[in-house]
């Protein structure tokens, strides 16, 4: 079953294939931030839609899935990279738009439900109305340097930065559940980056999932397409620079649009004369075929044991027994890291 996500819709026509943690073993992977970071402030709730909080009522919900997430991943050997998204260009006002105009109704409906007390409907919406500001921004920053784990500031998008670290030989893939990074060339892309091994979909059911890989190289050879028409796919079925694309065109009629007219200025001409555009199609294509990145050396800054205490135990009472607990991953970890570079 394919899982629905933000941002490009074409996950139904992409090959893939599921992939064991040992695969990643010693591999560097670059994790789109905002992506992973909304993730855990919407998943990791409580029955009534309540995040995490501290004893001051801040919400802590994306310091504990990135504390023991990433726990989990560098035990299983891997390293990381989070990339996090700069200056968004104007054609993302609109999507920034929706999703404020949807958060918004979220917040209407919870509290409605709260009112009324109606728990199943408070875990519905509250799951809807996680705010992502400066400040967990940067404190999410300063937990993951404490961990081990390289940031990198995208001047634009965090995901096409993702993706042109790995082009440059910096990391193995990119991690994300949005398709951004392979329209922009990213060798790979994988997605549910998780140990869990199942996923709650809206209706109260469950669907088995595992991490998954898609390769660049692969897509275009399945799809029988070239760099410009992958584009040019992205942009009919829709992406966060022109939200639902084309009215009336799926990611398969999309494909077939693309195969029969071959050329982006071909394919969009025809759809102009028709009156289908609402956007201005090569400004968007501009975006894919040159994004908004830059080159960067990646240093992975050292594990800092009691920085992370401060952090998550004196400013926001998570459990020093359950942190201490996790740390000593970490200090194996540390240790294995160290010995690599005795020998």
């Amino acid at each position: 079953m394919q899982l629905s996500f933000m941002g490009l819709q074409i996950g139904d026509i992409v090959p893939r294939k599921s992939l064991e943690f040992s695969d990643l073993k010693g591999k560097v992977v670059a994790v789109d931030a905002f992506n992973a970071i909304y993730q855990f402030l919407s998943s990791i709730r409580q029955p009534d839609g309540t995040p995490l909080m501290d004893n001051e009522k801040r919400v802590t919900s994306h310091l504990s899935g990135l504390f023991y997430r990433n726990i989990a991943l560098l035990s299983e050997g891997m390293k990381l990279i989070y990339v996090f998204d700069g200056e968004s260009p104007e054609l993302k006002n609109r999507m920034k738009e929706e999703r404020r105009e949807r958060k918004a109704e979220a917040r209407d409906k919870y509290e409605a439900a709260r009112d009324e007390e109606d728990i199943d409907s408070m875990g519905k919406y509250g799951k809807q109305i996680g705010t992502l500001d400066s400040e967990k921004i940067e404190e999410s920053k300063e937990l993951l340097e404490a961990m081990g784990v390289a940031v990198v500031q995208a001047p634009g998008e965090g995901e096409m930065q993702a993706a042109q670290l790995v082009k440059d030989g910096e990391a193995y893939a990119v991690a994300s559940q949005d398709y951004d990074a392979l329209v922009v060339g990213a060798d790979r892309l994988i997605q549910n980056l998780t140990l869990a091994r199942k996923r709650r979909l809206g209706n109260g059911t469950y669907v088995f999932i595992s991490p998954e890989l898609i390769e660049y190289k692969k897509t275009l050879q399945s799809l029988q397409l070239d760099t410009d028409q992958l584009i040019s796919l992205a942009i009919l079925v829709g992406s966060d620079f022109n939200p639902k694309g084309v009215h009336g065109i799926g990611p398969k009629k999309a494909l077939s649009l693309v195969k029969e007219k071959k050329f982006p200025a071909v394919i969009f001409k025809e759809l102009e004369e028709q009156g289908k555009l609402n956007f201005n199609w090569k400004d968007v294509f501009e975006i894919f075929k040159k994004p908004d990145v830059k080159k960067e050396k990646i240093v992975f800054p050292k594990m800092n044991i009691e920085k992370i205490k401060e952090i998550l135990v004196e400013r926001h009472d998570f459990s020093l027994e359950r942190v201490e607990k996790q740390l000593e991953k970490l200090n194996v970890i540390k240790g294995k890291n160290q010995q690599q570079t005795l020998f």
